[in-house]
């Protein structure tokens, strides 16, 4: 199939204070005092508009969910079930709204019949914990980047390093360092449909820890520069049950992987679990990077501000994690079943990276779309050496009032090139979602080794 040259469509309510900073190569690295000084005011606690937009689609934050609904346990309970779309937009309308979407939500709405985004009213459900939001005010003019532009050189703990981003480098990091709690365990899917409406499915256990949401956490030398500490012990399918995979990702260095191969019963370094090797088991739709929308160092791009625009986007998505949906049910031959998918307005900030000129990376161009009010990445559309678009990915929010944030785990990857996709980190028929599992002691630190992993393969 030969691929179609798409491009960016043309942002719309760019922020120009923004514009002004980014449009010169060099600025200021952290906010001045009187620009922090509105955090928790007409800013959000981590950087977001407090105010409702213009139009009244997206109202004022006041402070998200805070308290858990009665009845509340992920997959169980979707707090907003009756709330009703206000709209659809699919090909016959689609470019009538074409200033709040991607291009990639564009291309997917074009290449696949019957697509559509089911538009929702706004609920700006994430909240900020009060020890985020007093370390985020100390961020905000005390964090650093290193003098490469992408390492995190100076941090406090469980708090945004930037909530007034003056670089897309920044921004990133915000995005990589946003709280979502400590640590969570979670039995995880990922899936790809084939064309006949069967799928191949990869069930894992998942364990995940960030020490910089640790409230003790004073900067990156008290946790030893690492960002984050994931683990995976394959469960499915049968022939590489057994397999174990260890990443830990840093602030200041690219990442570190082991393997563990039940036939040898032996852990492997691996360097090439990294950026855009392929994950094993997804015919070569899926890279290492990819996972959790975006994994690993920060160091082939060049990171681009473009500024902020209101976009329809993935929110409170509470369907994807129903412990009542099967995914037979969930998966179609092309795309996700559109009645799981809530899209609504929201502001978000707008990176796009491009390839250095020394570097290496088969997405030659990615476009990030950050939620301002969890800094959560929900929309990527990656392109590639000939600035043709190539593949899309969404990722999904939902407010954990037990966590006081947002969680960002469920995401999907289109390929529009081979017209096939993946789901990842997909849990509705799991028997756990447990995000509190690093609070409560179920994980610790001890859980991410090498000879942990060991044992945990030889038992």
């Amino acid at each position: 199939m030969t691929r179609t040259t798409i491009k960016p469509p043309r942002l719309g309510l760019i922020c120009l204070a923004v514009a002004a900073l980014v449009g010169s190569s060099v600025v200021q690295a952290a906010a001045s005092d009187a620009e922090a000084a509105a955090l928790g005011k007409n800013l959000t606690p981590i950087g977001a508009e407090a105010a409702a937009n213009q139009e009244g689609s997206i109202p004022a934050w006041t402070g998200g969910m805070t308290k858990a609904p009665a009845g509340w346990k992920p997959g169980h309970l979707d707090p907003f079930k009756d709330d009703k779309p206000l709209y659809s937009i699919d090909a016959s309308n689609v470019d009538k709204y074409a200033d709040k979407l991607s291009a990639g939500q564009i291309a997917l709405i074009k290449a696949y019949q019957g697509y559509r985004m089911d538009v929702y009213p706004s609920r700006r459900s994430c909240p900020v914990p009060d020890f985020v939001a007093e370390q985020t005010k100390k961020n905000a003019t005390a964090a650093k980047l290193g003098g490469d532009g992408w390492q995190l050189e100076k941090v406090f703990g469980a708090g945004i390093p930037f909530p007034i981003p003056k670089t897309g480098a920044e921004a990133m990091w915000n995005f990589k360092l946003r709280y979502t709690g400590l640590g969570r365990r979670a039995q995880i899917a990922a899936l790809m449909p084939e064309k006949d409406g069967s799928y191949v499915e990869n069930k894992q256990w998942a364990y995940e820890m960030y020490p910089f949401n640790d409230p003790a956490v004073t900067g990156p030398a008290d946790v030893g520069s690492v960002e984050a500490k994931l683990l995976y012990d394959v469960l499915t399918p049968p022939s590489r049950a057994g397999e174990g995979y260890l990443v830990h990702t840093y602030v200041d260095k690219p990442q570190d992987a082991w393997i563990y191969f039940p036939g040898q019963r032996r852990v492997r370094r691996s360097p090439t679990f990294a950026y855009d090797n392929q994950v094993a088991g997804f015919d070569n739709l899926y890279f290492v990077d990819q996972i959790n929308m975006f994994t690993g160092a920060l160091d082939r791009y060049d990171y681009k501000l473009v500024g902020k625009k209101e976009m329809f986007v993935p929110y409170n998505s509470y369907k994807l994690i129903d412990k009542s949906q099967k995914f037979k049910d969930m998966l179609g031959p092309e795309y996700v079943d559109r009645d799981l998918i809530r899209y609504e307005p929201h502001r978000v900030w707008v990176v796009e990276a491009t390839v250095k000129p020394d570097k290496r990376h088969s997405f030659a161009k990615r476009v990030f779309h950050f939620d301002e009010d969890s800094w959560a990445l929900l929309q990527v559309d990656m392109y590639d050496a000939k600035g043709n678009l190539w593949r899309v990915q969404e990722g999904s929010l939902w407010a954990a009032p037990e966590v006081g944030a947002c969680i960002t785990y469920e995401t999907q990857m289109y390929d529009l090139v081979a017209r096939r996709y993946v789901v990842d980190n997909w849990t509705a028929e799991g028997e756990v979602l447990d995000l509190t599992a690093a609070k409560d002691g179920r994980i610790t630190a001890a859980n991410f080794t090498q000879s942990e992993m060991r044992r945990r393969g030889e038992r």
